[in-house]
């Protein structure tokens, strides 16, 4: 064969891998990403983004409190809304609906023979209708509260992460790795470190980053050790400095965009959203500056968006912070938010380009954003 003749992907402009990945279906194309990570950067390109493929069914992942179906409610007016998402995973009695991270969905579940205190857990891909069991975990009884989140970035691995998180009498962290076959524990888990199920929490270039009590998230990197019984290492960054006190009455936001972290809360007034970008994050400048602001006020159509609760007898008659809408997901590179309408009980969507507000459906129950991932789940590794 000529060399010189020889054409690879490394060889091709990025101009022209754009075009020929423009002309794949969003399937494809997701699976394109997947296999290549400079391909995954296009997507987040302001110059190239608007070209690929995005016909994609984005939507909201909740399951009521009687722990029934659970459905995806889609962002797609052509789309609707889609039932039994997760109708190939086996049969459960009590199937728990926990997070969702890429693509992924994460479940507890148990039957009427399972002992009491033992946790198990499914990762699923709806998208491929796979499914996984993890390993049984010990986690004490019912009463215990914890916290478990999943990690998943195909553009950054094929495996996937889960953190539980146990709020026992005996504070601990057990981790799982889909490139191993055993939960790892590090049981001199700081108790003084707490966070609740709605957190804001992000997957982000190989790093778990997760919103703490207070004005701190939590990283975690190095989950590839994992594989090799290794615990990943962890530390804390401060939120913006003028995004305190209203982190302290409500849940901002992550996103990743352009590889960076993002950070979304509204204001103080609550008339606008205010995204921030952590430049320079890979030098450790950790740098937060304001990326822009989205104009509630017009979106609404009204100014008076926040109102006050005193603190008690004798206490402050503007002491407790109230907003009438709530941040759920945050996607710039589909110039996404979706909020919840606690004035109205209903989800909207707010598109960053028109500054309008959509009508998704009535309730506000607790959501995950879930964008489908095409890539297949990684092989069940053997026990030792």
């Amino acid at each position: 064969m000529d060399l010189r003749k020889e054409v690879t992907a490394a060889k091709l402009t990025d101009d022209l891998v754009v075009d020929i990945l423009s002309r794949l279906t969003y399937k494809d194309f997701c699976r394109c990403k997947c296999a290549y990570k400079a391909w995954s950067a296009f997507s987040s390109d302001p110059d190239y983004h608007k070209k690929l493929p995005k016909k994609v069914t984005t939507g909201l992942l909740y399951q009521a409190r009687d722990k029934s179906a659970i459905p995806l409610v889609s962002l797609s007016r052509d789309d609707g809304e889609i039932d039994g998402i997760l109708a190939d995973v086996p049969h459960y009695e009590h199937l728990e609906f926990l997070d969702c991270c890429n693509g992924l969905v994460l479940c507890k579940y148990k039957s009427s023979y399972t002992s009491p205190g033992i946790c198990r857990f499914v990762v699923c891909n709806p998208a491929t209708r796979e499914w996984r069991v993890l390993p049984d975990t010990f986690v004490g009884t019912d009463s215990y509260r914890h916290t478990t989140i999943l990690a998943f970035d195909p553009s950054w691995s094929p495996h996937f992460y889960v953190f539980n998180f146990s709020h026992s009498l005996v504070d601990k962290l057990e981790m799982f790795s889909s490139g191993g076959s055993t939960w790892l524990v590090d049981d001199k888990w700081d108790p003084e470190i707490t966070f609740s199920w709605r957190k804001p929490q992000l997957f982000l270039n190989g790093m778990l980053c997760v919103q703490i009590d207070g004005q701190q998230v939590l990283v975690f990197e190095g989950l590839e050790t994992m594989s090799y019984d290794i615990l990943p290492y962890h530390y804390t960054i401060d939120l913006p400095f003028d995004s305190s006190p209203v982190n302290s009455f409500t849940d901002g936001c992550f996103d990743k965009f352009s590889g960076i972290l993002h950070y979304a809360l509204p204001d103080r007034s609550g008339r606008s959203i205010i995204v921030w970008t952590l430049d320079d994050y890979a030098h450790r400048l950790l740098h937060w500056t304001v990326k822009c602001h989205l104009n509630m006020e017009d979106a609404f159509g009204r100014k008076d968006l926040v109102y006050y609760d005193n603190g008690g007898i004798s206490g402050a008659s503007d002491w407790f912070w109230n907003c009438d809408y709530r941040i759920l997901a945050l996607d710039l590179e589909r110039e996404l938010v979706v909020l919840s309408d606690n004035k109205t009980m209903k989800l909207i969507s707010y598109n960053i380009s028109t500054g309008e507000l959509n009508e998704i459906r009535d309730g506000i129950e607790e959501h995950r954003y879930y964008v489908p991932c095409y890539s297949e789940l990684p092989a069940q590794e053997p026990s030792v």
